[in-house]
C-alpha cells in the first residue's frame, strides 16, 4: 500500500499576505474556499510537487504562526532556488555545502522556515 504525504499544514497570523507571499515565489493557488464563516481554507502547490500545504483561519491548528520548522523540499539546483527566491525579494539564506546536500533555508513572512535541499549525487555504482 502507498502512503503519500499531499498536504501540510503552515500557520500564518494574516492569510491573504501569505497568498501573496506564496504565489510570489512561484506556488499555485489551487483552492480559497469559505464554506462558512469563520472557516477560510487556502491551498497552495509548490512548483512540480505532489505535496501541498494549506493555511487559512478557524482550522483548529495547534501550531501557532512561525512554529512550522520542519518542511524540506528537494529541488534540482540550491544556486538556482537561491537565486529565484532572491529575485522575489525573499531573504533566502544559503547556500549550506554539506556532504548530503546543498541547502537553502528562507522564512515566509509569519517566521515558518523552509528548507531546499539539493542531493548529492548518487553513487551509481
Amino acid at each position: 500500500m502507498d502512503w503519500k504525504i499531499e498536504l501540510i499544514f503552515v500557520p500564518v497570523t494574516d492569510v491573504d499576505r501569505a497568498k501573496e507571499f506564496y504565489t510570489r515565489i512561484g506556488f499555485s493557488a489551487d483552492h480559497d474556499q469559505v464554506p462558512f464563516d469563520g472557516l477560510r481554507f487556502v491551498q497552495m502547490t509548490p512548483p512540480g510537487s505532489a505535496c501541498s500545504i494549506a493555511f487559512g483561519t478557524g482550522l483548529g491548528s495547534r501550531m501557532q504562526p512561525g512554529d512550522q520548522d520542519s518542511i524540506q523540499v528537494v529541488v534540482p539546483d540550491a544556486d538556482a532556488a537561491l537565486s529565484d527566491l532572491r529575485a522575489a525579494g525573499v531573504e533566502a539564506r544559503g547556500v549550506d555545502e554539506q556532504s548530503w546536500g546543498r541547502f537553502v533555508t528562507f522564512d515566509d513572512p509569519d517566521g515558518n522556515t523552509w528548507t531546499l535541499q539539493q542531493l548529492p549525487p548518487r553513487d551509481e555504482g
